[in-house]
């Protein structure tokens, strides 16, 4: 009679070996790691600088890489064959080391386990197989196909919690995660970080980001109150970080000042005299792109003065509640804006550019009269997005790791992935967020 080991399937947890490439800053993927090998599974780590290493506390399943750029496909396919890799595991599709690991695991039938942050923000992140933003199998996917999949679900979906949660902490390790790179990377010689910045650049950004945050929350302050209490209609442009990976790669603008040059001067074209333009900046700007110098200039040379405003950060629902409308590239914000009934103009690939909610006008007509998203059916998107790749949780504060790990295993561990398991009727019953105002 076969030992049950040799019943096992080859999905069983002590024949699969997760190698995990890299991560969000902070010990979240040491924390995933841990309890994959809890679980049964193989798990190892490739190192690609010393921020990487200071945040795997497991040194035996740890293995730097110290070569070239070059070097890495190289490189890959060693490790997978000496080490017998099943699953790999990574934040981010896109910077090179990740999208050639990415195409060669998929060459080779390997699973691609893939993190982002949350399509539906502040307290879901995402987890789906094979890839994310302009690469996810939501993209392909119709609202129609998505209705069919829940006829076989019957739960509540969550109402979003009130606020980020996170943002202190991802500052915090952000700037930990580049003071290791920038002092400790001695032996890391032909690390190449995957930003145009250099790591020291990026470092000091991040100091001044948090010794400025009590000056940009008092700025931010007084910004919204005047916007709240002005007594004029406004439309929304939600801006995103200029270097984020979901703007470069799946975006038809080139830097952020580019869009804002589109927006203002179809606002300028098309929206009533008495309406303003509200410019909220991502909640991590930290003034790499010249974005008000930039809306200054257009300002003046269009006659807008006092017409259009800046954000820095903060609240998104504090300015989304009073919005005729909102524009965007492809920033998750958006899915704040659709799931208020709001009028939403986006641009380049994004998870929730479906006909049903995006307006095809052009920059002109949607501020002169915004077509308005079908709610109906926004909320049986956002409903399938809830039950399949959005994971309660965050991946820098420890409630918020420990909401995720509660859930995150036993999917990662799962022969299907998210949209397959909602659709077979196999998806686990996921937990009800109790709401955080």
């Amino acid at each position: 009679m076969p030992s049950i080991k040799d019943q096992m399937t080859p999905h069983a947890p002590d024949a699969r070996v997760f190698l995990f490439l890299q991560g969000p800053h902070g010990p979240f993927f040491n924390r995933l790691g841990a309890m994959l090998r809890k679980a049964g599974a193989t798990v190892w780590r490739v190192g690609f600088n010393a921020g990487d290493r200071a945040f795997w506390f497991h040194p035996d399943s740890y293995i730097p890489f110290r070569g070239v750029p070059d070097d890495w496909g190289g490189t890959f396919c060693k490790l997978v064959d000496e080490k017998g890799v099943t699953d790999i595991v990574l934040y981010g599709d896109v910077r090179p080391i990740h999208a050639e690991a990415v195409a060669e695991a998929k060459r080779r039938g390997i699973t691609v386990h893939v993190f982002e942050e949350g399509y539906m923000r502040p307290y879901w992140v995402t987890y789906e197989r094979g890839g994310t933003n302009g690469h996810s199998r939501l993209m392909d996917m119709s609202v129609a196909q998505m209705q069919d999949a829940l006829a076989l679900s019957d739960i509540e979906a969550p109402l979003p919690p009130g606020h980020w949660g996170d943002m202190r902490q991802h500052v915090f390790y952000g700037a930990l995660y580049h003071w290791f790179v920038m002092f400790r990377n001695g032996g890391y010689r032909n690390f190449q970080p995957h930003r145009a910045l250099t790591v020291g650049q990026e470092f000091g950004l991040y100091i001044r980001r948090l010794l400025l945050m009590p000056v940009h929350t008092l700025d931010r302050i007084q910004a919204t109150w005047r916007i709240r209490y002005g007594g004029f209609p406004y439309h929304l442009a939600l801006l995103q970080l200029e270097h984020d990976s979901s703007f470069q790669e799946h975006s038809p603008f080139a830097s952020m000042t580019e869009f804002l040059d589109v927006v203002i001067r179809g606002f300028a074209s098309g929206a009533p005299a008495h309406h303003h333009l509200v410019i909220k900046a991502h909640p991590l700007e930290d003034g790499r792109a010249p974005i008000r110098r930039h809306i200054s200039a257009l300002m003046t040379e269009l006659g807008l003065k006092g017409r259009v405003h800046y954000v820095r950060g903060g609240k998104l629902a504090q300015l989304l509640n009073d919005a005729r409308s909102a524009v965007t590239v492809n920033s998750t914000a958006a899915q704040q804006v659709l799931w208020r009934g709001i009028p939403l103009k986006g641009f380049g690939r994004a998870v929730f550019a479906k006909p049903e909610f995006v307006s095809d006008q052009t920059m002109p007509e949607f501020f002169a009269g915004a077509s308005r998203p079908d709610n109906k059916a926004y909320k049986d998107y956002r409903r399938y997005l809830l039950e399949t790749s959005q994971l309660p949780g965050g991946f820098y504060s420890a409630r918020g790791r420990r909401q995720l790990l509660r859930q995150v295993v036993d999917m990662m561990l799962s022969d299907e992935d998210p949209y397959d398991a909602l659709g077979s009727g196999t998806a686990a019953p996921r937990q009800q967020l109790r709401l955080v105002t």
